[in-house]
């Protein structure tokens, strides 16, 4: 019997069913190319360690340390590697893992997924669908409509501020009036 049903047995939960995905253990589809390449002496100059680490080698930042994992500004986040867009700011939850975590896609063309297999477990990795940058994982425990938790790490998303709207009446902010007249004595 394995641990896997093992367990099931002594939390007396119902065994998950597994889907086979034709790979052995401890490997992962991998695209070969990608729409736009950096040469890896660039990315080790342009991205810090921790980003490099991430996006190039498939690390992970720790949890609750990551820039954007508690950040609430209106924006779109994007690959640090590329700037591709990938995420709006409207999408993003408080997941409670400590990576910035968001329900939904900018474009679904935004992001490629794979089989990852890695630490004896089968997830879903999340690479940018341009230049094939790691950004995390795709799980299925997300809020409705859509029920995905896209699970990105901070180290591999640059940030984009939505643009203040414009101001009226010669730069004054829409609903004040003008500054008053000096008067002189």
């Amino acid at each position: 019997m394995s641990g896997f049903n093992l367990l099931h047995l002594v939390t007396k939960s119902q065994p998950v069913a597994l889907k086979a995905c034709g790979l052995p253990s401890g490997t992962r589809r991998k695209k070969k190319t990608w729409p736009r390449t950096f040469p890896p002496e660039e990315l080790r100059t342009r991205l810090t360690p921790a980003q490099y680490h991430v996006t190039q080698e498939r690390g992970t930042e720790s949890a609750f340390t990551g820039e954007y994992h508690d950040c609430h500004a209106d924006g779109t986040y994007t690959c640090v590697v590329c700037s591709a867009p990938l995420f709006r700011s409207d999408k993003k939850f408080d997941s409670g893992s400590g990576w910035p975590s968001f329900c939904d896609l900018i474009k679904d063309e935004s992001v490629a997924l794979s089989d990852d297999f890695s630490y004896g477990m089968h997830r879903v990795e999340t690479s940018c669908s341009q230049c094939g940058a790691h950004l995390g994982h795709l799980f299925d425990d997300g809020p409705k409509p859509t029920g995905k938790r896209y699970c990105i790490n901070s180290a591999s998303l640059g940030f984009q501020p939505k643009e203040q709207p414009p101001r009226g009446d010669g730069g004054q902010a829409a609903g004040t009036s003008p500054p008053a007249a000096a008067t002189e004595l």
